[in-house]
Formats: structure tokens, sequence, C-alpha cells
């Protein structure tokens, strides 16, 4: 009898994570048009290469709930920093990693 509950409350449990776990595996491979509306259009303004970041004048950030305005972030790729200049056009997703700003993904708009 015991056996038999606890087989029934494994079941109800899976029967609860699963979908959730699956919605999350389905948002981690969205295809890159879902990906692309997630960026944030903004324009470099500095590159600090010795302290690895960036100033950017940027769009509203939907995922962090900011509106359109200029700040430094932090990136997650120093090799990055050698691939903008101030006054690029760029398309980025930022998010807070360990309590900072960090710019997650970086496209360089080619005019």
């Amino acid at each position: 009898m015991k056996s038999i509950l606890n087989n029934l409350v494994l079941g109800l449990s899976l029967a609860l994570v699963l979908p959730a776990w699956a919605d999350t595996q389905h948002a981690s491979h969205s295809g890159t048009a879902d990906h692309a509306a997630m960026l944030t259009e903004g324009v470099v303004k500095k590159v600090d290469k010795a302290q690895g970041k960036l100033t950017i004048k940027h769009g509203p950030l939907e995922n962090l709930g900011m509106p359109a305005m200029t700040m430094v972030f932090r990136v997650q790729d120093a090799g990055w920093l050698d691939q903008v200049k101030p006054g690029d056009n760029i398309r980025f997703l930022a998010d807070k990693v360990n309590g900072v700003f960090t710019v997650t993904t970086l496209e360089v708009v080619k005019p």
C-alpha cells in the first residue's frame, strides 16, 4: 500500500512539473525571429576596454523594465569591445548578471 501511494505522489508531481519544464526548454530553443525581437537598438557612445564596459544610448529594455536612456554596461565577451566603436548602431540584449547590468548578446548593425 505504501509503494502505491509513493508511486501516486511521484506520478502527480511529474504531471505538474513536466509541462513547466517543457515550456522552459522550448523557450531556450526559440527561433532567430524570436531572438531578434528581444534585442534592443542602441548607439555606442563610449568603449572602455580597460573596464570591459560599453556606454550605450538605447531604447526601452523590456526584459529589465527600463525606459530608453544612456547607461554603462559590462560586456559578457570582452572581444566585443574590439568590434564596436563610438557611433556604431547596435542591437543587443542586456540582463542583470551577478547584480551588474551586462550585455549578453551584441550585433553590430551594418549600414
